[in-house]
């Protein structure tokens, strides 16, 4: 504590106080130096060493700390530069992010990520280097200034030939710098080819310098697209060696031990374009019961081929997943099994990993049972036709099943479909939308993806057997990855509330809300406009599912016990399950390890951060392709709905396609508009105009980059007629 006398003889020296000086320092960007402020007060001799007294007083009482190089900062503040931690996602889609190191032991200051640009956008779980602005009320503004996530800096950038010299211009949205050339480990480039580069130091003629590490295609190819996404997020693509020859030495599995399922008539029931089959269904009426159901759900038994720590284990545990794009698939295991020995193909005989489920007519699981087998489907069956099927359209393939098969298996879907309405599992319905790509692998249309009954048949028939395997691990205390799915956060559910209120939705306070109350508000808005806004407000205030060896229920789902058993060609989390299932059910040596459960709380991890690149890449994809379909229609007005509100402006959702485009704030009519987290919208200082979430709006397509993926907006009507139309309503 600061003594009469000292700060007697402070003010006989010309010091400013203790105040004057936290303001200053409050008023800085950045940490200071004790230069700075003897600089900024004019601070000589003598009141230079009083000076250094008052600031470790201000130290001692915990008002500033210090840094780096002698410089101070407010006690809690953060540097104008340092790497942050995207951790969260607001219900208007703005990222939160945490400091990457913070050891004080108040809760760390909250940062809001801007987001310049659709597309490739910072998600959660990716580590930044940000700029950081600190705001009056003591949040920050953090604008990403790049990734972190390995010791290089390396991009995907298009290459050109110029005048100046050689030059790469970066891919990425909101990344457009250009790049000179110093250095190339490729001959022959063209222009508009993709390259990965690498940021090197020094400068030339004002631009960063960089090496060219790797060809990965040309810009005007097919599959560039997918090709930036996969090299953005470090999907690895290309097999190993060892994976390879181990995969083309795989033999198909013979009946040996195995339960001999191949009279039974199970059928594959998938998309269209699908090429990997790893679930096969069927139904019949329980012999002992008149009114259940008889079910087998037999999956590809992957686990007879992948074995722990061989090279393809080790290839399937790194990936941790399949991605999809509409080009391509880069598949969690090589062709030979995911395509070949381990998708079930019609009329082949299959190793597989099969549950018999009797079911009552309510739906409710009364036993099951798990067993290894050898199954031969009776055919490969697509949603569509299976839809048409039951609707009295059955073609060739499916005439002949409609009686013995397909009629069955949605009988048994009738049943689990009266279990699920009785759990009230969170029902929202998110239109999914599929670019439909012409015969040279252009974008040809992107159209919205009809769900039926068949899907959702098949949707239950996985549960209800990934709800068994949970259960029978748990039943015999075995190891087993569970999918988790927590509570939503209380903030979460506070943010959503004010919004919902502000579209006159009342949601109790007091108590998290369970996913039936979700579902309330889901059917009044069924059918309306509002629909689609309602179902992504409400999944933004979701937690995000994730893998764990430490159960905590799956609250989307409304269960209890959840893991994932139905997808091990392309999901590293349902193998570890089935070695599980083998182990404990002495079904094979090909189980799981004595000790191996000790990495999966690691592993859960990994693939849970593996899923989410996948997710990113995906989505990254489509917005490339959303935006080259719409290149060549700038000028043109659409109708979209705001369905984000920040700092940089309005992000817009495209009606008819789903592109996502940016409406910049510097666009937006005549006024000052200032951000309104708690209503998520903008407010004009001066007209009162405001635009809020879920607020149609008709805009015009202002500039487009498809090989970015960056749709830049305006509002159809001119700024200048809004301004003067908002003046006189005043």
């Amino acid at each position: 504590m600061t003594t009469p006398l000292a700060r007697s003889r402070a003010q006989q020296l010309g010091l400013p106080d203790k105040q004057t000086l936290l303001t200053y320092i409050r008023s800085r960007e950045d940490s200071v130096t004790r230069r700075d402020i003897a600089r900024e007060f004019g601070l000589r001799g003598a009141q230079r060493a009083e000076l250094r007294t008052l600031l470790r007083e201000l130290e001692d009482e915990g008002e500033i700390e210090r840094g780096a190089n002698r410089r101070v900062r407010l006690a809690g503040t953060l540097p104008s530069v340092t790497v942050i931690e995207v951790t969260d996602q607001t219900v208007d889609g703005e990222l939160l992010a945490r400091p990457s190191r913070w050891s004080d032991d108040q809760p760390p200051p909250v940062i809001n990520v801007a987001a310049p640009r659709p597309g490739r956008a910072p998600a959660v779980g990716d580590r930044l280097l940000a700029r950081l602005r600190r705001e009056s009320d003591g949040t920050y503004s953090a604008t990403p200034m790049k990734r972190l996530d390995g010791a290089t800096q390396d991009f995907v950038g298009l290459f050109r030939h110029t005048a100046q010299g050689d030059r790469v211009i970066a891919t990425e949205p909101g990344r457009r710098n250009e790049f000179h050339v110093r250095e190339s480990l490729v001959d022959g480039l063209a222009n508009d080819d993709l390259v990965l580069a690498r940021v090197l130091p020094g400068r030339r003629m004002g631009l960063t310098s960089v090496e060219i590490q790797q060809r990965i295609g040309n810009a005007s190819e097919p599959k560039a697209f997918s090709l930036i996404a996969i090299h953005n997020a470090g999907i690895p693509h290309e097999f190993p060696a060892a994976a390879l020859a181990q995969a083309k030495g795989c033999k198909p599995a013979g009946l040996g031990d195995r339960t001999d399922l191949r009279s039974i008539p199970l059928v594959t029931i998938d998309g269209a374009d699908a090429r990997d089959f790893d679930d096969a269904v069927f139904a019949e009426r329980d012999p002992a019961s008149e009114s259940g159901w008889h079910i087998v759900v037999a999956i590809a038994d992957v686990a007879h081929y992948v074995r722990t720590d061989d090279a393809l284990d080790s290839e399937a545990r790194r990936r941790g997943n399949s991605v999809y794009f509409p080009d391509r698939v880069v598949p969690m295991l090589p062709e030979e099994l995911s395509n070949g020995l381990c998708s079930l193909r019609p009329n082949e005989d299959r190793a597989c990993l099969a549950v018999h489920l009797w079911i009552g007519q309510h739906g409710g699981v009364k036993k099951f049972q798990f067993e290894r087998g050898l199954m031969r489907s009776a055919a490969r069956l697509t949603y569509q036709q299976v839809q048409a099927a039951d609707d009295g359209r059955p073609d060739d393939l499916t005439g002949p099943l409609l009686d013995p098969v397909i009629r069955p298996l949605y009988g048994a879907f009738e049943a689990l479909q009266t279990a699920r309405h009785k759990r009230q599992p969170l029902d929202l319905d998110l239109p999914e939308r599929k670019i439909r790509l012409d015969e040279a692998g252009h974008v040809a249309g992107i159209a919205p993806v009809s769900r039926l009954d068949s899907h959702r048949l098949i949707e239950e028939f996985m549960i209800t057997a990934n709800v068994a395997a949970a259960q029978l691990l748990t039943q015999r205390n075995q190891p087993c990855m569970f999918r988790v799915h927590d509570r939503p956060d209380p903030e979460r559910i506070d943010d959503l509330r004010t919004l919902l209120d502000e579209h006159g939705f009342w949601v109790p306070r007091g108590h998290s809300p369970n996913p039936s109350l979700f579902n309330t508000v889901l059917r009044r808005v069924k059918d309306t406009p509002r629909a689609e806004l309602f179902s992504q407000l409400i999944l933004r205030a979701q937690m995000q599912a994730t893998y764990s060896p430490n159960n905590i229920g799956h609250f989307g789902l409304a269960l209890g016990r959840y893991a994932h058993f139905t997808s091990p060609i392309r999901r590293y989390a349902d193998l570890l399950v089935h070695r599980s299932i083998i182990r404990t059910l002495d079904l094979g040596g090909d189980g799981l390890l004595p000790g191996a459960d000790e990495d999966f709380e690691q592993i859960g991890d990994h693939i849970s951060s593996t899923e989410r690149r996948a997710a990113g890449a995906e989505r990254e994809v489509f917005d490339r392709y959303a935006a080259a379909f719409l290149e060549n229609q700038v000028g043109t007005v659409l109708s979209g709905t705001i369905s984000g509100v920040s700092r940089a402006g309005l992000f817009v959702r495209l009606d008819e396609t789903g592109a996502d485009g940016l409406l910049p704030m510097s666009l937006l009519p005549g006024d000052y508009y200032r951000h309104d987290p708690k209503r998520h919208a903008l407010t004009g200082e001066r007209t009162g105009k405001m635009f809020h979430l879920g607020e149609p709006l008709s805009v015009r397509l202002r500039e487009v980059v498809g090989i970015a993926g960056q749709i830049t907006l305006e509002l159809a009507e001119s700024p200048r007629t809004a301004g003067r139309r908002q003046h006189r309503r005043r």
